[in-house]
């Protein structure tokens, strides 16, 4: 497998009008939602080998879910079906600059109680890539489940990439999310987060200060998403800038996923275990991160605007030849 993705998958309930609170809301339209479960979406749709570790309900909407996932060419072999509690649901209303507000349906939900099981290990090792968010390290048992998992596949040379993907609703409080996101901050190799996100887990005030304040012996790339400037990136000897693609955004849903799952698959083309990876590589991998999530916000859902790699690379194309006009 080239990227196994870990976390949860849910139901997004989306507003079906825009500009409006969740109380307002008409009415709601049914997506496919998580935020790992995207990244793994992103992944095969731009033509590498993707899998998912997770678990839902035995409900309907569990097998909507991994009949999705199926239906975009991700494995599923991992993907477990609880009796306990139900697929998670979150309300989602659409602002009118595209971002969200959110309200989860998780008392507990299925993916709160996964668990290992036999053979979950020897799939967590079979990658070259294993991806991991916040979300799964709230609470026990889903927390446990995903540090077996991320240290089978690190012990097995896989690259450890991280988002911690902040939804502060579903933390005890702020201290506990910020204890919480730096526990599995500490093992990651490559680190995905936005601009809000770093100043909220630092308590800095600037991107240099921040970086400076996180950075661990194991990590070897940190990336903080700017919207549509860009991304500014770190390593352990040089940091940059990679600037953003004018678009006309619909929907923010999923852009910071089709980012992450652009920039992994960059990375892959790079050299995953990082002995000889080159700064052009990895400043190639962040333009077609740029590239996917600026694509993504061009239509409306998460997974349903991802792009393949051939639109990907129309873009970029484009994009280059626009450059040279100007």
């Amino acid at each position: 497998m080239d990227v196994v993705t870990c976390g949860e998958v849910l139901i997004d309930f989306v507003s079906t009008q825009a500009d409006i609170t969740l109380a307002q809301a008409p009415a709601f339209a049914k997506a496919f939602g998580g935020a790992p479960a995207n990244v793994a979406v992103g992944v095969a749709r731009l033509g590498c080998r993707a899998g998912f570790m997770g678990q839902v309900g035995d409900d309907e909407f569990g097998h909507f879910l991994a009949a999705t996932l199926r239906g975009y060419n991700v494995d599923v072999a991992a993907l477990r079906f609880s009796t306990q509690a139900r697929t998670a649901l979150a309300f989602v209303s659409l602002r009118a600059d595209g971002e969200r507000d959110f309200m989860f349906y998780r008392h507990p939900s299925a993916d709160m109680l996964w668990q290992a099981e036999q053979g979950d290990g020897e799939y967590a090792a079979q990658t070259r890539i294993f991806h991991y968010g916040s979300i799964s390290l709230i609470g026990e048992p889903s927390r446990a489940t995903t540090l077996s998992a991320l240290t089978r596949a690190r012990h097995n040379g896989a690259l450890l990439s991280y988002d911690p993907n902040l939804r502060l609703p579903l933390w005890p409080s702020p201290a506990a999310a910020r204890r919480g996101i730096l526990d599995g901050w500490r093992h990651a190799q490559v680190i995905k987060v936005s601009e809000e996100e770093l100043f909220f887990i630092s308590q800095q005030q600037t991107l240099v200060d921040a970086a400076q304040s996180l950075w661990h012996d194991a990590l070897r790339l940190l990336v903080v998403t700017q919207g549509g400037h860009g991304c500014t990136y770190f390593t352990r000897d040089t940091s940059g800038h990679s600037p953003g693609f004018a678009v006309k955004p619909v929907d923010t849903t999923g852009a910071g996923d089709g980012f992450v799952a652009g920039m992994l698959v960059g990375l892959l083309a790079a050299n995953p275990r990082w002995e000889a990876t080159a700064l052009a590589g990895i400043e190639a991998a962040l333009r077609l991160g740029n590239a996917v999530g600026g694509l993504a916000t061009t239509h409306v859902g998460a997974v349903t605007s991802l792009p393949t790699m051939q639109e990907a690379q129309a873009f970029l194309q484009a994009a280059s030849h626009d450059t040279m006009g100007q």
